[in-house]
């Protein structure tokens, strides 16, 4: 059960309202996105009281003290030795900056937790791993035998089809459809409705951008475009 979890439901970190036991939660980054990760955790909570939202921590010093959306952005990252209780997800939507922000807290406090946000709306099999960290936005589709990694951004509306294995840290952007079979690297950002079509792998820290149809394989580190994609960048 929900309470099961957790051997004491008054340890710090969980607090009970009604008869839900809720876990903390604060946002890294109070940009855009940050904003639509909140309102993500206000729609799974509409479904299922889970988290209490404290608010966020950026490292923009003009954002400090500010209430955004009804949340404090509570201090920069360095802030995180005040909450170690709570859990963390971040929501910097470019992919390297992602990985860099979270090894760096990871190295500062190594015992943090990560919590993994699923829309109540996405449609995903029983057959799929999902890693910690990762957030998956609304009307999103994941079928069978799917790997997903950790820390990776699924944006709206995306469908990702069987046997296909997300890296840690990709950033998927809003309706991009990938076809099964397919591998995607470690830090790639896949563009606004970018297609891909079934078995093709896709390297490292590359870009596939907006639109963009990927017929063939995309080395690492490149930014490929259009219909087919091809590399423009290395």
């Amino acid at each position: 059960s929900f309470r099961e979890n957790f051997s004491d439901p008054l340890d710090k970190g969980h607090f009970i309202t009604g008869d839900r036991l809720m876990q903390e939660l604060i946002i890294i980054g109070a940009s855009g996105f940050g904003r639509e990760v909140a309102w993500l955790v206000e729609r799974i909570n509409k479904c299922k009281r889970t988290w209490n939202l404290l608010g966020f921590l950026d490292d923009n010093d003009s954002l400090q003290g500010k209430i955004i959306n009804g949340y404090e952005v509570l201090g920069t990252t360095q802030y995180i030795f005040k909450y170690q209780y709570a859990y963390y997800v971040c929501a910097i939507g470019s992919a390297a900056v992602r990985e860099r922000v979270i090894s760096q807290i990871k190295t500062k406090f190594p015992n943090i937790r990560f919590a993994t946000l699923i829309d109540p709306t996405v449609e995903v099999s029983n057959y799929t791993h999902i890693g910690e960290g990762t957030i998956i936005c609304a009307h999103t589709l994941i079928t069978v035998n799917i790997y997903i990694g950790k820390h990776v951004i699924i944006n709206l509306d995306c469908t990702i089809g069987h046997d296909s294995a997300i890296s840690d840290f990709v950033t998927i952007y809003p309706s991009a459809n990938i076809s099964g079979a397919t591998h995607i690297g470690l830090c790639t950002e896949i563009g606004t409705g970018a297609q891909i079509i079934q078995g093709k792998r896709i390297g490292e820290h590359s870009i596939i951008g907006a639109g963009a149809v990927v017929v063939s394989d995309i080395s690492s580190n490149c930014t490929a475009v259009g219909c087919p994609a091809k590399p423009i960048k290395n």
